[in-house]
């Protein structure tokens, strides 16, 4: 795994002062929001190790298989409810386009977080 100058997230900032303290332990998301763009960074550089630590158990698999001809290129943000700091569940809706050899393809998906113990987690699709 490389880390890229850029975060993979879009807020444009670098990937050292945005998503990688979040990767590295350093930091906890502090809004649902934050957890799924760090979630799509991480499956931008292959972080396996976070998806799954940021997974709610009850629905986590048991492990990953991420492809590594899969590019995740851009992510839209389209709207969230909840998932404040001072909330225990939120949604995010967003678009995540990829590539693969021989495609381009977009995830239109609506998420559901919780925060449990002053951490959120990714629980599954709304």
């Amino acid at each position: 795994m490389s880390a890229p100058d850029r975060c993979p997230c879009g807020r444009g900032e670098p990937y050292d002062e945005c998503c990688g303290p979040l990767h590295d332990g350093t930091r906890k998301a502090p809004t649902a929001e934050a957890l799924m763009r760090s979630r799509y960074s991480a499956f931008a550089v292959g972080d396996e190790e976070y998806l799954l630590a940021t997974w709610h158990p009850d629905t986590r698999p048991a492990s990953l298989d991420l492809d590594p001809e899969q590019r995740w290129t851009r992510l839209e943000v389209l709207s969230h409810t909840g998932g404040t700091p001072f909330e225990t569940t939120g949604t995010v809706e967003f678009r995540a386009h990829y590539r693969y050899p021989g495609g381009h393809e977009v995830l239109h998906e609506k998420s559901r977080f919780v925060r449990e113990g002053g951490a959120w987690l990714y629980v599954g699709t709304a």
